[in-house]
């Protein structure tokens, strides 16, 4: 049975980092966002090419699911609401109730999940869905394994720093 954990970068370490995805036994890193990059150097090393460099090195397979990541509209969404509340991206707690409702009807009505376990290698055990946010409830990542958990029954678990 495969089990999926979720995972941000906001709060690691880069140590700390690739050290969760090891304890976790993470053996295929689903990227699910639109753009790669971060900018800054504190979290350069989420980056797309060297993010797959050092999965690389691990042993960890890399997989790239842009069809997960929500549009430029989407996003504009949890801008508004974040603006609004006066929260500060990084600062988020919890997704907006806006944003939601557009992810659902725009993203995960669309997404099947038996796709993803058709993406996986055979011998895949634990996967990693991977955005940005530290919360995995200010993060959409939570959304698709919310989906994937309910509709495949596969166990779930969120890393936080």
């Amino acid at each position: 049975m495969i089990k999926i954990v979720t995972i941000g970068v906001y709060g690691f370490t880069e140590d700390g980092f690739f050290q969760a995805l090891q304890k976790a036994k993470v053996d295929t890193f689903c990227d699910i966002r639109q753009r790669r990059g971060v900018r800054g150097a504190k979290y350069a090393f989420v980056n797309s090419k060297r993010l797959q460099e050092r999965l690389t090195e691990l042993g960890i397979r890399y997989l790239h699911r842009k069809d997960l990541a929500p549009t430029t509209a989407v996003r504009q969404r949890q801008k508004e609401a974040d603006k609004a509340n006066k929260t500060a991206k990084r600062q988020r707690t919890a997704l907006g109730s806006a944003f939601i409702a557009a992810y659902q009807a725009e993203i995960l009505a669309d997404f099947a999940p038996q796709s993803l376990l058709d993406d996986l290698d055979p011998d895949t055990q634990t996967v990693a869905l991977f955005c940005v946010e530290r919360e995995p409830a200010a993060c959409h990542r939570s959304l698709v394994a919310n989906k994937l958990q309910r509709e495949l029954g596969l166990a779930m678990e969120h890393i936080v720093p």
